[in-house]
């Protein structure tokens, strides 16, 4: 969906790993690594998106680390788009708000992490119809164009596991406030 407005793959790989999960940092040649792209590709994006003041980078010991710059004015707006990009406001719109009683819900795997793998790992914590879940994922997965899986936990079980969900590998997406 961004493809039509910013011509550069690899920016759009930029944007979706550091505004998907703001919380994430890289360095440079983990990025190419991982995007599969030549490090000067990605390291004159990396400086475009810098120079902009998009991200922000940090010295640590002799490797540059990019993250995403928060204080940035346009940073909420970036990050909605990069998440309506992904599909991400649909989902929680159409799966989290009718299911009954949603305690959390988070975003798992590789989107946490900010790559756009086409596959979507849901974690829902609460008392969830799971049959209605299921039609829900179904139309979200058309709406969207991407593969959803879910899980869900009840609050015990995910008391169990938080340690495994802690917010640097998750990405939550909506939490009923108390």
């Amino acid at each position: 969906m961004l493809e039509p407005f910013i011509t550069s793959k690899t920016r759009v790989r930029l944007l979706l790993k550091f505004f998907l999960n703001p919380g994430t940092s890289a360095y440079l040649r983990g990025l190419a690594e991982e995007f599969g792209e030549s490090t000067n590709s990605v390291r004159v994006e990396l400086n475009r998106l810098s120079e902009a003041g998009i991200l922000e980078s940090a010295d640590e010991g002799r490797t540059k680390v990019y993250r995403a710059n928060r204080k940035h004015p346009l940073f909420p707006e970036i990050r909605r788009i990069v998440e309506k990009t992904v599909g991400l406001d649909r989902i929680v719109e159409q799966v989290v708000s009718r299911l009954g009683n949603v305690e959390l819900a988070l975003v798992t795997g590789d989107y946490a992490k900010g790559m756009d793998s086409g596959l979507i790992d849901l974690v829902l914590v609460g008392d969830i119809d799971q049959t209605y879940l299921s039609e829900l994922v179904k139309k979200a997965e058309d709406l969207i164009g991407r593969k959803i899986r879910s899980l869900v936990l009840a609050r015990g079980e995910y008391k169990k596991l938080e340690e495994k969900f802690t917010r640097e590998k998750a990405l939550v997406v909506w939490e009923r406030s108390s």
